[in-house]
């Protein structure tokens, strides 16, 4: 008995690391293109264009989508509070920003181009060796999408083994009666690889195979958005408070939010439904619904939430 569970965890093991590597290989390598490509702007667009909430909004959700990450978004954000380039009060809206521009890597990854895998990268790493600078970081963008959906091929080699793992079962068994474990396994997957997007994809990944419900799948993402601000605090140790402050706007945003919608992820699993059939697009939009719902009903009251981090985390004189 103990040789099967070897067996399956070699079998699961091994195509997920693999997956798992190649995903945020891509993810960087994609960043890595855009950043060549409009990197230098970023900073210069965040601090030009926070004149009110709303264009710091758009900020974050547009830096969001160019540096693939929304916790270098917020790492960078930090960076300009600690430096004194921009106040508090300006990164509230670049922070809800930030979850907004988070989806749209996971929509496209819900598109299902597996098949183009191979194609992209072969047409990524041929831009790649052109001379021209603008080409290479043109081919790093081609190249890391094709290495992040041959990540998600490779890992989706996992999910007959885990449906017949006996482990597997009993976890997500347990998943099933308790959200909460779901929401913890998202937080704590996504606190490990510093990436929302692979512990979306990787669930996306499962649920099209029905090794889990949607409910856990929802909770899980929930869970993910959390996960990934454990960077931003590594990243405001040592500096002043307005960035501290940044940090935990940041990480407070996702708990509460994930906390707030975790008792209703049957509605956003029905609201999802209602869009598509697919069980992957299901997860990807109700990411977005999720996101954008938090983002647009904390929108208006972003002097009230600054007010509130300044009193929980006050200016030391």
């Amino acid at each position: 008995m103990g040789g099967i569970e070897l067996s399956m965890l070699y079998h699961i093991l091994l195509p997920f690391f693999m997956g798992l590597s190649f995903f945020l290989l891509g993810l960087y390598a994609m960043r890595i293109g855009f950043n060549q490509l409009a990197g230098r702007r970023m900073e210069l667009i965040i601090t030009r264009f926070t004149r009110s909430t709303t264009h710091s909004f758009f900020s974050g959700l547009f830096s969001t989508f160019v540096l693939q990450s929304s916790t270098a978004v917020t790492v960078l954000t930090i960076g300009l509070t600690q430096a004194g380039i921009i106040g508090f009060s300006q990164t509230i809206g670049i922070i809800l920003g930030t979850n907004v521009g988070s989806t749209i890597t996971t929509e496209l990854i819900a598109l299902h181009l597996e098949d183009f895998a191979v194609p992209l990268l072969l047409i990524g790493v041929a831009m790649w060796l052109q001379p021209k600078r603008r080409s290479k970081a043109i081919g790093l963008i081609i190249g890391g999408f094709g290495l992040i959906f041959l990540g998600i091929d490779t890992m989706q080699v996992i999910a007959k083994p885990l449906e017949n793992s006996q482990t597997f079962r009993t976890l997500f068994l347990e998943s099933k009666h308790s959200l909460w474990i779901g929401l913890l396994t998202g937080t704590v997957f996504s606190a490990l690889v510093h990436s929302s997007a692979a512990t979306t994809a990787i669930t996306m990944t499962l649920i099209s195979y029905g090794v889990f419900s949607m409910d856990t799948a929802i909770s899980i993402v929930l869970g993910g958005n959390i996960g990934t601000c454990i960077t931003a605090i590594i990243a405001s140790i040592g500096t002043n408070t307005a960035s501290k402050q940044v940090a935990w706007c940041h990480t407070l945003f996702n708990v509460v939010g994930g906390l707030v919608f975790l008792p209703f992820v049957s509605m956003l699993a029905y609201l999802a439904g209602l869009l598509t059939t697919n069980p992957s697009m299901q997860i990807a939009h109700a990411q977005t619904i999720f996101n954008l719902l938090c983002s647009v009903i904390a929108l208006p009251f972003a002097s009230s939430i600054a007010k509130g981090i300044q009193w929980l985390i006050p200016e030391h004189k």
